[in-house]
């Protein structure tokens, strides 16, 4: 493998010429990338910053990576950025829309806590995120791709959480599952519903965060990790709320896994690193004690009637919200009017629920149902 000292003035030749040579990466893969890195940085160049890190993904990153240059695009085409590249426009566009920001308001596991330390749907996300970029950082993906993915794929989700999913479900003639939903949010409903317009890998991500398979690697990780996200943070808050203690969770997960929610996630972290080639994979014995652990989360947490007392409260409010503004379809937003008469009143009422915080929820169903105390005396 040589040093590349004199590009082609044709910026597609000086790309190809990169891409070959890249090829060969696995011959040193500690060293490989380093000359042609300087060279991008130390030549003249006419390449753009854009450019330049497009460069750089091709060189450094595994080929089973999703670089940036091969994305199959957007549903409207846009001009490039001069400075970002597409994925981390994606990444961008959703930290900065309306439907992340609302996540802080919306359940993870515990229905509107008082304390400060229980997690909320954002907070959630972020965990994910972090998982997620270390995992693709250390198996040479594409981490612009991988937080994109895991900072849009709650964006759809219900208040209340599953409880809110599962109502919506009931009583949608065509069904509700959050991961949908959040490709619609990012696609139909964002920016005054023109849509985020973010690139095809980014929406598949999304799309099979829950169920399906991802088309990327990057995709795959997301889904793994936010799996390992969840369990290991409802763990520590379900303790602190007095629902489970240490000794409750099962030994064998523990004792593969380890005892604290650091060295459990650590534990699974090395384990996808070290099996993961063409496929995001653990090996077996990490495997089953961590799906040990989320059955035990299943079966004691996520049904325990402390812990989820008030979901059937919170799956009525859902319901009574759908049915009243399915017949009162005129008592919609303007924005979810616009939306009924494009498509159906039924969808109209499901996004306008879909998209809620538990606080707002619960505030229009007091405008709605609860009776104002009288103001003159």
């Amino acid at each position: 493998m040589g040093i590349i000292h004199n590009w082609a003035p044709d910026k597609t030749g000086v790309f190809c010429c990169l891409i070959q040579t890249c090829r060969k990466k696995e011959e040193n893969p500690l060293f490989f990338g380093i000359p042609i890195i300087e060279s991008i940085f130390l030549g003249e160049s006419e390449l753009n910053i854009r450019e330049k890190t497009e460069m750089i993904e091709a060189s450094t990153l595994s080929e089973y990576a999703t670089l940036s240059i091969r994305t199959k695009g957007r549903a409207r085409p846009e001009a490039p950025c001069d400075i970002r590249v597409d994925f981390q426009r994606d990444r961008d566009r959703i930290i900065h829309c309306n439907a992340f920001r609302r996540l802080k308001h919306k359940t993870q596991v515990f229905l509107a806590p008082q304390g400060d330390h229980y997690r909320t749907r954002l907070t959630h996300t972020l965990e994910v995120s972090q998982i997620a970029r270390t995992i693709a950082r250390a198996l040479r993906l594409n981490e612009d791709l991988t937080e994109a993915i895991a900072l849009g794929h709650d964006l759809g989700h219900t208040p209340f959480g599953h409880a809110g999913e599962k109502a919506l479900n009931e009583v949608c003639s065509f069904g509700f599952t959050h991961s949908i939903q959040s490709v619609r949010v990012v696609d139909e409903l964002e920016k005054d519903g023109k849509g985020l317009n973010l690139t095809y890998e980014v929406k598949d991500g999304i799309r099979c965060h829950t169920n399906g398979q991802a088309e990327t690697l990057e995709g795959r990780v997301v889904k793994l990790s936010d799996k390992v996200a969840y369990i290991n943070h409802d763990i520590e808050d379900a303790i602190r709320a007095g629902v489970l203690k240490q000794t409750d969770l099962p030994y064998n997960s523990l004792y593969v896994l380890g005892q604290t929610k650091t060295q459990r996630i650590t534990s699974i972290i090395h384990s996808v690193i070290q099996n993961s080639v063409d496929d995001i994979v653990m090996d077996e014995k990490t495997s089953e004690a961590h799906f040990e652990l989320r059955n035990f989360l299943f079966q004691s947490l996520y049904t325990n009637p402390v812990a989820k007392g008030e979901e059937g409260k919170a799956q009525d409010i859902v319901k009574n919200m759908f049915f009243y503004f399915l017949n009162s379809a005129d008592k919609l937003p303007d924005f979810y009017k616009e939306i009924a008469k494009q498509t159906t009143v039924e969808r109209a009422v499901c996004d306008y629920i879909a998209g809620m915080s538990d606080v707002y929820a619960i505030s229009v169903y007091k405008e709605l149902f609860i009776p104002k105390s009288w103001g003159i005396y």
